[in-house]
């Protein structure tokens, strides 16, 4: 079993504020017992009317604002997992989502898709990444890395499940919108059923986005769910649940299609 907890809260413009919220956060996830703690995307900053806020606000791994959640989390096992904006070589900014650990580092992935859609421009401030997230073992859980709007492309998803994942978490900002809600839950609920893993998607709350953070589990049950406001809430994964749903319903297996593969993937 893996207990994950799932810290939704709404970004504030100035990132000392959000560094308290975080610190809360993992200290009553780790008081309840905590294997994984899951932040929303872009939690250094947010400022619905400055977009370019995220680029004027980025910090390097090593700045204050990622250095005080490492040394928060010394001394225990919970890990916890969000996405930060660090500075890029080209004047942009990498979206990245890092996962700490008894205060160091011990993963990050650059986002991949960029959020060009629905009037968004994502690529102005953000550079894309062009690696396959890691794996990261959580409790014996081999956990795959998704941000965003990486849901909607389920080459992804079917890359890190076959790449060994029993769980994908996503970090998120979704913006409010006609119908967006449910395409959220669609979404998620799909990249868990269509490859029997558990998700684990944490949305931002607030005036621009919708919250609604959920676990769903390898056959599309909604385990655990916020609503739209700040919550933290928590679910067990269970590795029993994951190889029941893996013999039921062996959609892996049946496969027809071969290990996908970025453009610029050699592997």
């Amino acid at each position: 079993m893996m207990k994950v907890a799932l810290g939704q809260f709404a970004v504030a413009r100035e990132w000392e504020a959000n560094v308290e919220t975080c610190l809360s956060l993992m200290a009553k996830s780790l008081e309840a017992g905590t294997d994984l703690l899951v932040l929303p995307e872009g939690i250094l900053a947010r400022d619905i009317t400055d977009p370019d806020l995220v680029l004027k606000a980025a910090q390097p791994l090593d700045g204050p604002f990622v250095s005080q959640l490492l040394a928060a989390s010394r001394g225990n096992q919970m890990t916890t997992m969000m996405s930060v904006h660090t500075p890029a070589p080209d004047g942009r900014a990498y979206n990245v989502l890092i996962s700490i650990r008894n205060g160091e580092i011990i993963s990050e992935y650059r986002k991949l898709h960029l959020y060009d859609a629905f009037s968004s421009q994502e690529s102005k401030n953000v550079t894309a990444g062009d690696d396959v997230p890691p794996l990261v073992n959580v409790a014996g859980f081999n956990v795959g890395l998704m941000t965003c709007y990486d849901v909607r492309f389920p080459e992804l998803a079917r890359r890190l499940v076959l790449d060994g994942a029993d769980a994908l978490v996503l970090p998120a900002a979704w913006v409010k919108g006609p119908l967006k809600e449910m395409h959220w839950e669609v979404l998620v609920t799909a990249r868990a059923l269509e490859n029997t893993t558990y998700m684990v998607a944490v949305g931002e709350c607030g005036e621009r986005n919708i919250g609604n953070s959920m676990v769903v589990d390898p056959l599309g049950v909604a385990i655990a769910r916020a609503a739209e406001a700040p919550a933290l809430v928590f679910a067990e994964l269970d590795k029993d649940r994951l190889a029941h749903a893996r013999k039921v319903l062996p959609v892996l297996a049946n496969r027809r299609f071969g290990l996908p593969q970025l453009n610029n993937d050699e592997a």
